[in-house]
């Protein structure tokens, strides 16, 4: 699977398209709709994935949403399961901190997960914003430390990263306890 990432926005979101077989999937389109449209290319869009519903995550949703007519998959109408979805396949996890909607996307077979805003390189997402919840963090930190260390983690914003790098550098998985 390819993983391109487009940034978009004032806020520099992190929208990813997943390419297999010139189809793709798109994660959290935020801004800059035309930028996004011209990365999928002629690809085939076969779904719309949000990690949560943030302005800088979802502002192209529309636009993506009517241009491509394909199943959007947000915590609103997933569940912590496995899904395919042509030759993708992940599962969902519900990882609540940042937001009482955030969740996370895990590709198991290709060992990543899209985390939204929930962990950044070295760092983790608000909690003081509206649905944010501190001890919601905390709870969904400890499930994440259960994952594989070399899971490669790509945020909402800004770099990616590794499981295991996270484990032992980022603050909020050592000096915590839920």
């Amino acid at each position: 699977m390819i993983v391109e990432k487009v940034i978009v926005g004032s806020y520099l979101e992190n929208c990813y398209i997943l390419i297999k077989n010139n189809k793709c999937l798109v994660i959290d389109p935020g801004d800059n709709y035309q930028l996004i449209k011209e990365k999928i290319g002629k690809k085939e869009v076969l779904a719309i994935l949000i990690t949560h519903g943030h302005f800088d995550h979802v502002g192209a949703l529309s636009d993506v949403e009517k241009d491509y007519n394909v199943p959007i998959y947000q915590y609103n109408n997933v569940q912590e399961k496995n899904y395919k979805i042509d030759n993708f396949v992940f599962d969902v996890l519900y990882t609540k901190g940042h937001t009482d909607d955030s969740i996370t996307f895990y590709f198991k077979n290709e060992k990543i997960m899209f985390t939204g805003d929930f962990i950044f390189q070295n760092s983790v997402g608000r909690t003081d914003l509206p649905t944010g919840n501190f001890n919601e963090m905390l709870k969904s930190i400890e499930k994440i430390k259960k994952y594989d260390d070399d899971i490669i983690i790509y945020p909402g914003h800004g770099e990616d990263t590794k499981l295991g790098l996270e484990k032992v550098n980022n603050y909020w998985f050592d000096n915590y306890n839920s």
